[in-house]
């Protein structure tokens, strides 16, 4: 089970006593948002690293078209992969053995982190 298995079970089980219907929706939005932060900060230490080694690469305009589109792919993955059997089983090995449940303000602040060190690289530069 990896890390992001077991953010979207903490952030589903968190979700389940308050939305029921809504708790599968919610957690996999939250790690699409957390999967794309992470794509967007790794895309904006690159392109500054490229920038810095005069490397041309592509234009600001194709790497946010790019972004956009790996965000709606990843968003898509996730809903696939984590609305079915899927988020049954891993439920089901979680609730097997003891594991480590996640402070939901720890799991929020992680993307917004990602977020920010985003912008601070882009406007460093």
């Amino acid at each position: 089970m990896s890390i992001f298995d077991q953010f979207v079970l903490s952030v589903f089980k968190y979700y389940k006593t308050r939305f029921k219907r809504k708790a599968n929706t919610i957690a996999v939005f939250y790690i699409s948002v957390l999967q794309s932060s992470i794509l967007l900060l790794l895309g904006v230490f690159f392109a500054e690293f490229f920038k810095q080694m005069r490397v041309e690469t592509m234009s600001s305009t194709k790497a946010w078209t790019l972004f956009f589109i790996a965000s709606i792919i990843i968003y898509f993955k996730n809903w696939m992969s984590y609305s079915g059997k899927k988020r049954k089983v891993l439920n089901a090995k979680q609730t097997k053995r003891k594991s480590l449940q996640y402070s939901i303000w720890v799991l929020w602040l992680l993307p917004l982190g990602c977020i920010v060190l985003s912008i601070i690289l882009l406007r460093v530069a």
